[in-house]
Parts: structure tokens; sequence; C-alpha cells
């Protein structure tokens, strides 16, 4: 009888913590249907000393200005910074509208649940710089360029980060200026830190930039992890991530759905990045998704005349995409492009998938010397895999900068329709190892049979995609 009653009272106290467990999760539910406020997540220290916004006089309504606001909470961290060794500026939840305005060494920025920062679209807010002395004018237009939303020159520990939070570059305007070339400068990158070291950009969400998304420039120590970035695919040269000049750089599991390059690794344009002589080295792309319909998921070059070397691409998935991975250059360069290792790459319905092309780009002006050829070599491709491929490969070397040491080791890409010159090179030299398909060009020998370099024989089945 008293084993009975144990039973039932153990199985009646069942019951009663099923239907609490039960009663708690339609009390959410219930709550996330009403539109009830959510508890808000505890914030962080990661510093030794931690501001508000809202201490500095910000309002997050969306119409107000904040740059004020965000220069004084910059100023009080760096005297902070200077006494103890760092200091946090957490911008609440809310929309704070801003001017451009610079970050400060020893500094993290925490943009908290449901924080925006949103750029202002008054040009006149919008500070004008010097051209980049790797590029001698600015990128879009000779002369200035206008900076970016969030800046920084010669820092040192800086931090981005936060509960997901939102940079908004509010860049519509500022689209539409450039395809009616109604701009009078280069637009202004959504972030961009120049001549700095040790920075970190995590767990935030990037839209809208007017122009590049995150541009370092000449760092070194960067790292950007779990971040989301957002521009529509009419939104003309907003690349994702473009490491220029850069030492030591780690991109890792980033969502980027832009309207140019996903990635861009640079190092320079024609004889301005030759006299800089900075190149881009030891870069680090791993387990990131792709999504570029007007460009590529990941591109080097074609600004890339400091040298680019020491390039790992792996475990990236691309998709819905015009190219898949891209080497971009041209005579005038100058500048290599060597030791690129691609692994483990997937591709889903992209139109080409491994694209190298030495005779791509436009000049910053007439002073350029065509005698300055890149090198393009030691480029290794290992496991490429892909379905709705409508051209796998487009290695185009030319007579004057041919591709050198090139190797694809496994690879598996599944095309849209069957065609003959699916598989498209000229002046390549290299290799193919293991199972390859499709049919590799005759350009890369085997342990059988060795290449044959030789020009490409164009033909209609090119899809007139020329600037590949």
């Amino acid at each position: 009888m008293i084993a009975a009653v144990s039973k039932r009272r153990g199985f009646f106290l069942l019951w009663i913590a099923f239907f609490l467990c039960l009663f708690v999760y339609q009390s959410n539910y219930i709550a996330q249907v009403s539109g009830s406020k959510r508890i808000a997540r505890a914030v962080p220290r990661l510093r030794p000393v931690v501001f508000n916004l809202t201490d500095f006089g910000g309002i997050g309504d969306g119409r107000t200005i904040n740059t004020r606001a965000f220069e004084r909470a910059v100023a009080e961290i760096s005297s902070a910074a200077a006494k103890s060794g760092g200091a946090q500026l957490n911008v609440p939840a809310g929309v704070w509208l801003t001017a451009p305005f610079n970050l400060t060494s020893h500094m993290t920025l925490f943009l908290e649940e449901d924080a925006t920062i949103l750029a202002t679209q008054s040009e006149d807010l919008w500070p004008l710089m010097q051209p980049l002395p790797s590029y001698g004018r600015g990128r879009e237009l000779p002369g200035p360029r206008y900076g970016s939303l969030i800046h920084g020159q010669h820092l040192e520990d800086i931090v981005i980060t936060g509960h997901n939070g939102t940079i908004d570059g509010n860049g519509r305007k500022w689209w539409e200026k450039a395809k009616r070339k109604q701009l009078k400068h280069t637009r202004g990158r959504l972030i961009q830190l120049m001549w700095s070291r040790g920075i970190e950009i995590s767990d935030v969400t990037l839209r809208n930039s007017p122009f590049w998304t995150v541009h370092p420039y000449d760092c070194e120590n960067v790292t950007i992890r779990g971040v989301t970035i957002i521009a529509p695919p009419d939104a003309p040269n907003t690349d994702g991530i473009d490491p220029d000049s850069c030492r030591n750089v780690l991109i890792e599991s980033c969502y980027i759905s832009v309207g140019d390059d996903g990635v861009a690794v640079k190092s320079g344009w024609d004889q301005y990045g030759i006299d800089y002589g900075k190149p881009c080295a030891n870069i680090t792309i791993r387990n990131i998704q792709v999504n570029a319909p007007v460009s590529a998921g990941v591109s080097i070059g074609s600004e890339m005349s400091g040298g680019i070397t020491n390039v790992t691409v792996e475990n990236v998935f691309i998709w819905n995409s015009k190219r898949g991975v891209r080497i971009k250059t041209t005579p005038g360069r100058g500048g290599y492009v060597t030791q690129v290792f691609y692994r483990n790459i997937t591709m889903e319905t992209v139109r080409v998938g491994i694209v190298i092309k030495t005779d791509y780009g436009d000049h910053p002006d007439e002073f350029y010397d065509p005698t300055a050829l890149p090198v393009v070599e030691k480029i290794f491709f290992d496991g490429i895999y892909g379905s709705e491929v409508r051209i796998p490969a487009r290695i185009y070397g030319s007579k004057e900068v041919p591709v050198r040491g090139l190797e694809i080791r496994d690879m598996n890409v599944g095309v849209t329709r069957k065609k003959k010159h699916v598989f498209q090179c000229s002046f390549l030299q290299g290799e193919v190892f293991g199972t390859i398909f499709p049919k590799p060009c005759e350009d890369l020998g085997t342990s059988t049979r060795p290449g044959v370099f030789r020009e490409a024989k164009i033909t209609s089945e090119s899809d007139g995609d020329d600037d590949a």
C-alpha cells in the first residue's frame, strides 16, 4: 500500500512539473505573439570603466543627431583609458542617428540588443579626407574622399561588438547618386580603421554601407568574427570586408550578402601601391557564407600592387553569386599574388566558379607604368564542390601575365547544362590531382600527361562573360 501511494505521489508530482513547464512555455509564447517587451540581456563588463551613450546626452529616437554625444564619450574614454587601461561605451536599444565619428585606443564599442547606430544622409556632415597613399586618389573619383561612419587612425586595442546590434550606413541616397554620377567625391566606408593594430569586430550586424563596408587599411592583428553584413544587390561597390595592405587577419563565421564582392583582399592601386609597398599577408578566411549576386564570393585584387601572399580560404559556402572565388589583376599593377590556398569551397547556383583574370581593372590616371607586370603563381585548390554552376573554371592568364604553378586537387562541380568548353583556360601552367569533374583543360597536366601552355580558344560558349 505504501509503495502504491508513493508511486501515485510520484506520478502526481510529474504531472505538476509537466503542467508548470507547459504553463511557462505558453506564457512565453503568448508574450512573444502579443509583442510584450523582452527582458533585456545583461551587458557584459569588458573593460575596467564602462559608460553609456546616454551619459553624454545621447537620444536614441532616430531623429536627434548624436555626433556630439559620441565625440564626448570617445574623449572621456580616451582619458579613462590612459588611467585605467581601457573603457567601454554601451549603446542601448534605440536608433542613434549620427554623423561620422572617430574611435580611440583601448576602447570597446558595445551595441546592445535592438541598438542601431544610423548614419545621417546629410553629405555636408561627412568630412572629406585625403586619398589613401597607396591609391593616390579617391577610388571612384579623383581628389579627396568622404570619411567613414566609424573611423580610427594610429590606434591599438579596438573592439566593436555587442548583442547583435546594428550599424546602418543608410546608403540608399549615396547609391542612387553614384549611379546618376551626381557625386563629386568617392563615397565613405561604413567602418575604416587605418594604421592600427589589435582590432576585433564581432557579433554585430552591418547594413547598407554607402561604399565598402569594413575596410582595415595597413593594419595588423585583425579579427572579424560572427558578423552579419547586408546590402541589396543594387547597392554598387558595397564590398563586405576588404583587408587592404594588412598583416595577420582572421575573418571567420560571417554571413555576407552584398552588392559587390563578399570579401576582397587588396594592397594598393598601380604606381601608388607599388610606391607604398605594403603587402597584404597572412590572411585567413574561413567558415563564412556569401551571397554576391553581381560579383564574387571571395576576391583577390584587382588592387594588389603592394603584393598579396599567404592567403587561406577554407570551408566557404557561396551561393546565388555571379562568381565563386576570383583573382583579378592587369598590366600596370605590378606586385604579386602568390601562395594562395583554397580548401573545401562549396558553390551553389554560381555563374562562374573559379576565376583568374590577368587583364581586369582600370587605372587611377595616365601615369601608371604599363610595363609593371604583376606575377600570379602558386595558387592551390583542394576540394572544390558545387551544383548549378554554369562554368566551373575560367582561368585566363595572358601572354604578358601568365598564371604559373596552379594546382587543383579533387574537384566535383555540377554544371547547369552540358557544353564542351566549361573548363576554360589560357596561358596557364599547372597540374591536377585526384578526381576532377568536369574534365580540366589541356593546359593542366596530370601524372601521365604534361600540360599544354597555350592561348585560349574563345568560343560562343564563353557566354559573353569576358568581364569575369
